[in-house]
C-alpha cells in the first residue's frame, strides 16, 4: 500500500514507523528541514521537504498513484487542505486528517466534512480520544490501560502486579484452575521495559506490567483477582485546563454525577472560559507546581489525579508532588517516549500516551480485510485486533489445538450471539463470530490475511 504522511512529528514519526515495519511504501512530508533529516536518518521511508497542502509537492510525493493520505501536520487547515487536493486533484481514495480545534467539530457544522464539501473520509481530534481513554482507566480503578471491544462485551486491561498481587509466581496454565469460570487470557508481559508474549509455563513476576482480555462482566473478579480492590474515584483533580482537561470534566460531569472534579489552569482567561463551560466542576487559577494552589484544591482528599498540560515535565512533577501530599493515585499524560521508563519507579502510576492512542485510531483504517478495531500496544510490541471470523479464514471449523496460529499470535476472546467464549483447546470458531486476538507486529500481516475474503470465495 502506498501511503503519504503530512508532518513529521511525533505522530507522523510513529505512523511512519509502523507502516515502513510492515513494507509499505511510504513518503513523509514535512517543512522542517531538520524533521526531514530525521526520517530520512531513521526510516526506511521517502522524505520530502515542502509544504504538505501544495499541490506540487504532494504530486512529488506520489500523491498519483497514493492508497491513502494521513495528514497529521500541527495545523488542523494544513491537514484539511491536503486532504483536499489530495481527493480533488489525485483522487486519493483514502484521506485521514488530524483536527483539534473544537470550531470544526461542533455537530452544527457536522456537514462540513461531507463528500460534497471537505471529503475527508476520517477525522481524528487527539484530545478527544485521550480525554476518553482517561475516562475508562478512572472507571476501572488500579488498570494502567482499558480497551473496550466488541461493542464493551469484552475488554483489555493492563495492571501492574505489586507484592500483593496472589498470582505472582504461579505459572500461567494454573490460571483455569485456580480461576474456571472466569473468562480471562493474558496476552502480553512486559517485564524491565520489554514486552513478551506468554507461554503457559511462563510466570508473573512483581513489577510486571499484564495485559489480558476479559468478558466485560468478570472485570471486578479479575481485577481483585491481581490484588487491585480500590474503589471508584469520587474525587478528582484535573491538572491543567486545555481541550483534554476540558473534554474529561465534561465527561466526568455528564457520566460521574455523584463524582466531585476540581481543574487547575495556570491562564487566567483559560480558567474563566473552563469555568463558565462547566456546570459542576470547581476551577481554580493557579500553578500545578504550586503547594498553596494544590492545598487550596484540597489534594489531600483527593482519590485520583489527572495531570494533563501541554508540559511532559510539568505532568510528572505536578503528580509526583500530589502523591507526596497524599493522593493515592496519580496520573500523567506524557508525550515523550524516553520518560516512561522512569515514570512507574518514581511513584506514577498510569502513564498516559496521546501519540500510541492516535496511532491505534489510525491504525483501524489502514488494516485490510473484515477487521473492525485495531489498538497498538507498548510502544509497536503489538496490536490487539478485533475482527469477524469469514468462512474461508482457518480459524474456522476445527478446534483451536488442532490449528497452527501464526508464531506471536494468541486468542484472547470470542462473541458469538453477544456471549463471551474464552478460547480452550477444543473451542471451534464459527463463520461470523468476533475474534478478540492479539499479535505481535511481525505476525500483523499473516493475521491481515486470516480475515480477508479470498477470490476463490466467490
Amino acid at each position: 500500500m502506498k501511503v503519504i504522511v503530512c508532518g513529521a512529528g511525533q505522530v507522523g514519526f510513529n505512523i511512519a514507523h509502523y507502516l515502513a515495519s510492515e513494507n509499505n511504501d511510504v513518503t513523509v512530508i514535512d517543512q522542517r528541514p531538520e524533521l526531514i533529516r530525521k526520517i530520512s536518518d531513521t526510516l526506511d521511508v521517502q522524505a520530502v521537504l515542502g509544504y504538505a497542502s501544495h499541490p506540487t509537492v504532494l504530486e512529488q510525493a506520489g500523491a498519483g498513484d497514493a492508497d491513502m493520505i494521513v495528514a497529521v501536520t500541527h495545523a488542523d487547515e494544513v491537514n484539511m487542505i491536503a486532504c483536499q487536493v489530495a481527493h480533488s486533484l489525485f483522487n486519493v481514495p483514502t484521506k485521514i486528517a488530524r483536527v483539534r480545534n473544537q470550531s470544526y467539530l461542533q455537530p452544527v457544522w457536522a456537514n462540513l466534512f461531507s463528500r460534497e464539501n471537505m471529503p475527508i473520509d476520517v477525522i481524528i481530534s487527539p484530545e478527544i480520544e485521550v480525554a476518553r481513554a482517561i475516562n475508562r482507566r478512572l472507571q476501572v480503578p488500579g488498570a494502567l490501560e482499558v480497551i473496550p471491544l466488541a461493542n464493551d462485551k469484552v475488554r483489555l486491561i493492563g495492571v501492574r502486579c505489586s507484592e500483593e498481587c496472589p498470582l505472582i509466581n504461579t505459572p500461567l496454565r494454573q490460571l483455569t484452575v485456580l480461576f474456571p469460570d472466569l473468562n480471562i487470557v493474558i496476552i502480553g508481559i512486559v517485564r524491565q521495559g520489554r514486552a513478551l508474549v506468554p507461554t503457559p509455563d511462563d510466570q508473573m513476576l512483581c513489577g510486571d506490567e499484564v495485559y489480558f482480555v476479559v468478558d466485560t462482566s468478570h472485570t471486578d473478579r479479575a481485577m481483585s483477582a491481581f490484588g487491585h480492590e480500590e474503589q471508584e474515584a469520587r474525587r478528582v483533580l484535573i491538572l491543567g485546563g486545555g481541550n483534554i482537561g476540558l473534554f474529561l470534566a465534561q465527561q466526568l460531569e455528564a457520566t460521574h454525577q455523584g463524582v466531585n472534579v476540581k481543574v487547575i489552569e495556570l491562564e487566567r482567561e483559560r480558567a474563566e472560559y473552563v469555568a463558565k463551560t462547566l456546570h459542576h466542576t470547581v476551577v481554580l487559577n493557579g500553578d500545578v507546581l504550586d503547594p498553596e494552589i494544590l492545598d487550596e484544591a484540597n489534594v489531600r482528599k483527593v482519590e485520583t489525579v489527572v495531570a494533563v498540560t501541554n508540559d511532559d515535565e510539568t505532568n510528572i512533577l505536578s503528580a509526583l508532588l500530589a502523591k507526596r501530599f497524599g493522593t493515592k493515585r496519580a496520573m500523567a499524560l506524557i508525550n515523550k517516549n524516553t520518560y516512561n521508563p522512569l515514570v512507574s519507579t518514581l511513584g506514577v502510576d498510569v502513564v498516559i500516551s496521546p501519540r500510541a492512542i492516535t496511532v491505534s485510531t489510525i491504525l483501524q483504517h489502514v488494516r485490510r480485510g473484515r477487521i473492525h478495531a485495531v489498538h497498538s500496544l507498548h510502544e509497536g510490541f503489538g496490536e490487539l485486533i478485533e475482527a469477524d471470523a469469514l468462512e474461508t479464514s482457518p480459524l474456522v471449523g476445527k478446534p483451536l489445538k488442532e490449528i497452527k496460529l501464526p508464531n506471536g499470535v494468541l486468542l484472547g476472546a470470542i462473541v458469538r450471539d453477544g456471549h463471551v467464549i474464552s478460547p480452550r483447546g477444543n473451542t471451534v470458531v464459527q463463520t461470523d463470530d468476533r475474534v478478540v486476538l492479539f499479535s505481535t507486529a511481525e505476525a500483523v500481516k499473516k493475521v491481515e490475511k486470516m480475515f480477508t475474503v479470498r477470490l476463490e470465495y466467490f
